[in-house]
């Protein structure tokens, strides 16, 4: 298939160009670039081995939209794009709302009127909510605690209705968890703007020497050792699960799926430093600090929905998952460069 990604220069949508490519699938890229580098695009042709299309411009732009739909030619698409810092949702929810919500809309009108009506859509785990029943399953009510989550839900919820008023549209919602790692090269990786938001980038940096030390937020939560537990997913399995979920899609029935991707399995907060300093070879400084408004003590899914309907599951280990980041890291001290 030709396969557009929204969102395709970004940390998760970069790693699924690649297993895109590596399926057989031709890929077309559309980014605005405002939370990623160009210099990915190059670094994608060479580990393909093949060129990439690439149009930027921001998806909220419906004539921009149309233009790209009535000039390429598109199977199927996955929805990457859209703003992703919870923090940040909290301080500027309205940018929150009409970025992800608007772009959705521009895209999802385009592809109805091309009759382009396979789509995969980026999800998250923040749609279980403040206070989930463990391990989350695919069928608790949905709820958020923040402007970035409550996107998330609203687009389900409208991705759910255009289904049911269409037979024709065949979507999918992949509710992933806390995506980590990097692809085994060490040429392409995460790199946050600014200060990291998520717990590995933020080591991976104190690691580089790049942070002082790292905060962890909180040490006495109803958990083994005290911190938050989180189930973490390589970004490479992750992005596999969505080559899955385009071919099962594609070929199904039913006109709107979800599904959890994540290990099923959680990990505290110290044991992803130690599986870091194992990693790395370095020790990692941190210091206690009070919780985090909105943080929960654990969080890890039920992922035997997708292991049976997508015949897919998560591979790679903690251990993996440091080792390819800091593979990433100490190649790239500074991330990608800017040009």
């Amino acid at each position: 298939m030709r396969v557009l990604v929204s969102g395709g220069a970004g940390y998760i949508g970069s790693h699924t160009v690649i297993r895109l490519a590596d399926a057989g699938h031709d890929v077309v890229v559309v980014d605005d670039f405002s939370n990623a580098k160009p210099t990915v695009v190059g670094r994608l042709e060479a580990l393909t081995g093949r060129p990439v299309t690439v149009h930027s411009f921001d998806l909220t732009d419906v004539d921009k939209t149309e233009h790209l739909f009535s000039h390429e030619p598109i199977d199927a698409v996955i929805h990457f794009a859209g703003f992703k810092a919870v923090g940040e949702s909290v301080t500027k929810p309205l940018d929150y709302y009409q970025n992800n919500l608007d772009s959705t809309f521009s895209l999802l009108r385009a592809m109805g009127r091309h009759d382009v009506r396979t789509l995969v859509f980026s999800s998250s785990a923040t749609v279980y909510g403040a206070e989930p029943s463990l391990p989350m399953t695919e069928d608790l009510p949905t709820s958020a605690t923040n402007p970035y989550g409550w996107t998330k839900v609203m687009i389900e919820q409208i991705l759910t209705d255009v289904a049911a008023s269409d037979d024709r549209w065949r979507i999918a919602a992949l509710r992933y968890f806390n995506p980590v790692g990097a692809h085994a090269s060490g040429d392409i990786g995460e790199d946050p703007s600014g200060i990291p938001n998520n717990l590995m980038p933020f080591v991976a940096q104190v690691a580089v020497g790049r942070r002082e030390k790292l905060s962890v937020f909180g040490d006495d939560y109803d958990t083994p050792d005290g911190t938050g537990v989180r189930d973490y997913i390589h970004v490479d399995d992750l992005a596999a699960g969505h080559v899955a979920a385009l071919d099962r899609i594609s070929h199904a029935d039913d006109p709107m799926s979800i599904w959890n991707l994540g290990t099923g399995q959680g990990v505290s907060v110290l044991q992803v430093i130690q599986a870091f300093e194992r990693a790395s070879g370095r020790p990692i400084p941190y210091e206690i600090a009070p919780r985090r408004p909105g943080d929960i003590a654990a969080s890890y899914a039920d992922p035997t929905k997708a292991n049976t309907e997508l015949g897919w599951r998560a591979t790679k280990t903690i251990d993996d998952m440091c080792a390819d980041t800091w593979r990433w890291q100490s190649k790239n001290p500074n991330g990608y460069p800017d040009a």
